[in-house]
């Protein structure tokens, strides 16, 4: 778009705010259904072998994990550029792409894996849930049997850690025996 049919589109959304707060919160939710799916099915599925790296130690600062994040951020340009020029408010869609990388980033890299240089161990809430169901899932050696494959939304973790004990003797290593967890998914 040039600044002509931008400058007009901007104009016409100046009494259309709460439409393009409603398309970004809405891509934000849709963003977490649809990371939950690849999550799901193409992360622990074929898309397992970048992945992997995620459910391993780390061997420096990036993981071959770390390709996913590329592939969103391109998807997101497309609807800042390609598909804006044909529907306009499909900008706001590129910004609720960004909006969810960021959490996605500040809550999962950042709190719960520490990448970004700080962890915490919130005490309770939302965040406290959303970094134990994190540790549930990776209470998993291995790409199957795991729980939780959400980044912003945890369901309740007792509901989590019955489903991992019910599928866990056939995700535990070979010779691995099942032992007790306490609420934070670590072993006891």
């Amino acid at each position: 778009m040039d600044a002509g049919p931008r400058a007009a589109y901007f104009a016409a959304m100046a009494g259309g705010w709460i439409v393009a707060l409603f398309i970004v919160a809405a891509t934000v939710v849709a963003m977490e259904a649809v990371a939950w799916a690849v999550h799901r099915y193409v992360m622990h599925g074929r898309g397992w072998t970048w992945h992997r790296s995620h459910h391993e130690p780390r061997q420096g600062r990036f993981e071959t994990n770390d390709l996913y994040a590329l592939v969103f951020a391109a998807i997101s340009l497309i609807f800042f550029t390609l598909l804006a020029r044909l529907w306009p408010p499909f900008w706001w869609v590129g910004i609720g792409f960004v909006v969810y990388g960021l959490l996605y980033t500040l809550l999962h890299d950042g709190l719960v894996h520490g990448r970004l240089g700080f962890r915490a161990s919130p005490r309770r809430g939302y965040l406290k849930r959303l970094v134990q169901a994190h540790r549930l899932h990776h209470a998993v050696h291995g790409r199957d049997g795991a729980v939780s494959f959400g980044f912003l939304y945890a369901p309740p973790v007792r509901e989590l850690r019955r489903r991992l004990h019910r599928i866990q003797p056939a995700a535990r290593h070979p010779g691995e025996k099942p032992g007790p967890m306490n609420i934070d998914g670590a072993a006891m």
